[in-house]
């Protein structure tokens, strides 16, 4: 109904059928010149979802009155703002498309000091795993077949070939205890293989105090129970002996099991078997131990001042039968999850037909293959995840001390403070690496609010807001993204400026 005068006088609002009926149909929108390129760049598909998202909001937009104008004074506004609309309204199908056909997962730059930041996708991978990963994809690969006999082979020799060279033997005296390695799509998955190939239907032994709760609320005992096998709790939260672990034992006694407690940990009156106990216990009594480690460094955790921690290969020569941990922590490589030890008992683990349904592709081999060899090359620089670990406060300091000089103005204040890295993904949880931060605060921004304007920068900056202050810590930025995150405060400061 067209806009006209009303018994007293004052305009009568266009209604939102009279208003709806200006908008263009998907068929005519697609017919325009403009979105007629589109189609011809983006294909039809994406460009039609596009104008129909587009035409949905102004539908929504104009039902719920956010296009009228003032009930009075203008004759003809809400008519003017669709028309306003619509003359956009192509504009408007460009800027959806766009946003539509960009990728979700971005590159972030984490600004946070976590090395190994669960929710930042862990370990950054290396560029010799790359290029390897690239090598392996853009072509056919040998995953599955022996070159040297022609027939089909099995995937993970690519890797078992070299855990064995990093892992065995684990006995330096007795040069015969080899190590087999399998991989999973990730640590839980190990354990849960692990515990299904060992222990289904029977009864598996941990202490109460490593029921743990891992990232995204997986916990063990529910691993455990998917598994199939049955949880046996012994000791107390802060206090276990070896004496609840033999006690436990009995005719259904499938496993021994040692878990890391990752995210925490237990101080005081606090009590818990030595591993060589448990070793003694299982091989006393003929049942297989397992440790769940979580992490698991193949390096000397003690090279960067953590110590407590054990490593893969201490467990293993320690007489553990299979050690379950990640590929995408401490290790520095693709998400993957290892089961080493045995041979014997990692075979059973890879005929079980759950191995199947976990088994990692070609690229994670490819990546997982990579890294392995910067290990036996003994090259841990070209390893982000090592090489940020390894970085001293002093090397730290300097390119703080450069970074804040080009960016601290009257609106941006920037000044350099002592603080600490952490290693994260659940590793060595008190363990702390000295470092030197950035405290970044702009006018009368808050820090949260800098913080958001850093996150909705063209290279996400994802920071720490600690006590009213944005924090900066370098040792987890790239020194080649050191200019992008320059730009990224200096937009910051400019646009506060003006």
């Amino acid at each position: 109904m067209p806009t006209g005068r009303g018994i007293i006088g004052r305009m009568v609002p266009a209604s939102p059928q009279s208003l709806l009926r200006k908008l263009p149909s998907v068929d005519e929108l697609l017919r325009s010149p403009s979105v007629m390129t589109l189609v011809t760049r983006d294909g039809r598909a994406a460009v039609t979802d596009a104008a129909r998202t587009v035409l949905a909001r102004l539908r929504e937009e104009i039902v719920a009155g956010q296009l009228e104008g003032p009930p009075a004074g203008d004759r003809g506004m809400n008519e003017r703002r669709v028309e306003l609309a619509l003359a956009g309204i192509e504009d408007a199908v460009e800027q959806q498309l766009s946003r539509s056909l960009q990728p979700s997962l971005r590159p972030v730059i984490n600004a946070t000091g976590v090395i190994l930041h669960t929710n930042l996708g862990r370990a950054p991978l290396s560029r010799q795993a790359l290029d390897h990963v690239r090598e392996s994809a853009q072509a056919y690969s040998n995953l599955e077949f022996d070159l040297d006999l022609g027939e089909r082979g099995k995937r993970d020799v690519h890797v078992d070939r070299l855990f064995q060279h990093l892992l065995g033997p684990t006995n330096s005296q007795e040069n015969t205890s080899a190590v087999s390695t399998i991989v999973v799509n990730n640590n839980a998955a190990a354990v849960l293989l692990a515990l299904n190939t060992l222990a289904e239907n029977g009864e598996v032994i941990v202490s109460r105090g490593e029921l743990v709760e891992i990232g995204g609320s997986f916990r063990i005992p529910d691993v455990m129970a998917k598994s199939n096998a049955v949880l046996r709790e012994v000791g107390t939260t802060n206090r276990t002996r070896i004496a609840d672990y033999e006690r436990a034992i009995n005719d259904k006694t499938r496993a021994l099991l040692r878990v890391h407690r990752s995210n925490f940990e237990i101080s005081g009156f606090t009590e818990q078997p030595l591993l060589e106990e448990l070793v003694e216990l299982s091989r006393r009594r003929n049942i297989p131990l397992l440790e769940d480690l979580g992490s698991g460094a193949l390096f000397d955790l003690q090279s960067i001042g953590v110590s407590g921690e054990n490593g893969v290969l201490d467990s293993l020569r320690t007489g553990v039968d299979a050690v379950m941990y990640s590929g995408d922590k401490l290790l520095g490589g693709p998400q993957a999850g290892m089961i080493s030890g045995s041979p014997d008992i990692v075979a059973r683990m890879r005929a079980n037909s759950l191995f199947r349904a976990l088994r990692v592709d070609k690229l994670t081999y490819a990546a997982l293959e990579a890294t392995l060899l910067a290990y036996v090359k003994r090259d841990y620089e070209s390893v982000p995840a090592l090489r940020m670990m390894h970085l001293s406060k002093d090397e730290i300091s300097r390119r703080a001390e450069a970074l804040a000089k080009q960016v601290a103005t009257s609106k941006l204040q920037v000044t350099v403070i002592d603080g600490e890295s952490v290693l994260g993904g659940g590793a060595a949880p008190s363990a702390v690496l000295p470092t030197r931060l950035l405290a970044v605060s702009c006018g009368d921004l808050s820090s949260n609010e800098l913080a958001a304007q850093l996150r909705a920068a063209e290279t996400p900056v994802i920071v720490r807001v600690e006590d009213g202050r944005v924090l900066i810590d370098l040792r987890t930025v790239f020194p080649e993204q050191d200019e992008v995150l320059t730009r990224a405060l200096n937009r910051i400061e400019a646009a506060h400026r003006s």
